[in-house]
């Protein structure tokens, strides 16, 4: 028997889903959520994506975790829908990003 999608919808509400962003060469973005994070990013890279198959490779620079699907896709649509809250994020991220990188050099050097 094949599961209905109301059934469906139902079932993948108690999955961890995330909201994550990519980043290409180019500096372009691209936002979106999924329940598997690696997949996802294997099928941006692959050519599976939509808007993403020619504007690759990707590379993630952040995500958020949420408890259900409906949140994350409630997450990802606000942030779409709102250039400022986008913005911060990506700041947000790119920041983190340098710092990471900052202390990975510093550990070389010490190490």
């Amino acid at each position: 028997m094949i599961p209905s999608p109301a059934w469906q919808e139902r079932a993948a509400s108690g999955r961890k889903a995330y909201v994550y962003l990519l980043r290409n060469s180019k500096g372009r973005f691209y936002l979106g959520w999924t329940t598997d994070i690696k997949r996802r990013l294997k099928e941006h890279n692959t050519g599976e994506g939509n808007y993403t198959k020619t504007r690759g490779p990707w590379d993630l620079i952040g995500y958020e975790i949420f408890s259900n699907v409906e949140d994350a896709k409630k997450r990802e649509r606000a942030l779409k829908h709102n250039p400022r809250m986008l913005k911060f994020l990506k700041k947000r991220a790119l920041a983190t990003l340098r710092v990471s990188a900052a202390m990975r050099q510093n550990m070389q050097v010490m190490g």
